[in-house]
């Protein structure tokens, strides 16, 4: 069965982009990004941003805005069992030179997992024009490193935020 991937949430005033590889299957059914409770990708977000977790999905999804942070996935759609990155097959991705014409203001591209990096690369390739960071990876799979460290090398996206708004 082919997995097609959500739009991506962007505003104008949007200068960072965070991209994973494609929505978790349990993602796809709740029609949440990092819907799967055992992703600490919301946790690590609303920690780093100091604010209380909310169940709410457009709460979550509205932290991000108001820090113009964009939130997309590298591949459009995928064949695959189960929701690890390593069973993706018969990929495509999203068209980001599209996407980058509607969002030129894009400055910083943070990849949740390696393996979004790695089809990023293969499919769009980095330009000189962005800076490309590679975070580590809020899923479950990820277990060698605890939330805490997760948390500290996410620093570098408020880090982000903040240079962004004394511009």
């Amino acid at each position: 069965m082919r997995k097609i991937a959500f739009k991506p949430i962007a505003g104008e005033k949007s200068r960072i982009l965070i991209l994973g590889t494609m929505p978790s299957e349990e993602s796809l059914r709740k029609q949440e990004r990092y819907g799967h409770k055992s992703n600490q990708f919301w946790k690590i977000i609303f920690t780093l941003f100091d604010k209380p977790l909310p169940d709410n999905y457009a709460e979550k999804n509205a932290l991000l805005e108001q820090n113009n942070i964009a939130i997309w996935d590298v591949l459009e759609s995928c064949e695959g069992t189960g929701s690890l990155d390593s069973n993706i097959k018969n990929e495509k991705p999203n068209d980001f030179k599209k996407f980058y014409k509607k969002c030129p203001q894009i400055k910083h591209v943070f990849f949740t997992a390696r393996k979004a990096e790695e089809f990023y690369r293969k499919y769009v390739g980095f330009d000189p024009d962005r800076i490309f960071i590679t975070l580590p990876s809020p899923s479950p799979a990820n277990a060698r490193m605890t939330l805490a460290e997760k948390i500290e090398k996410w620093q570098i996206l408020v880090d982000t935020v903040k240079l962004y708004r004394e511009e």
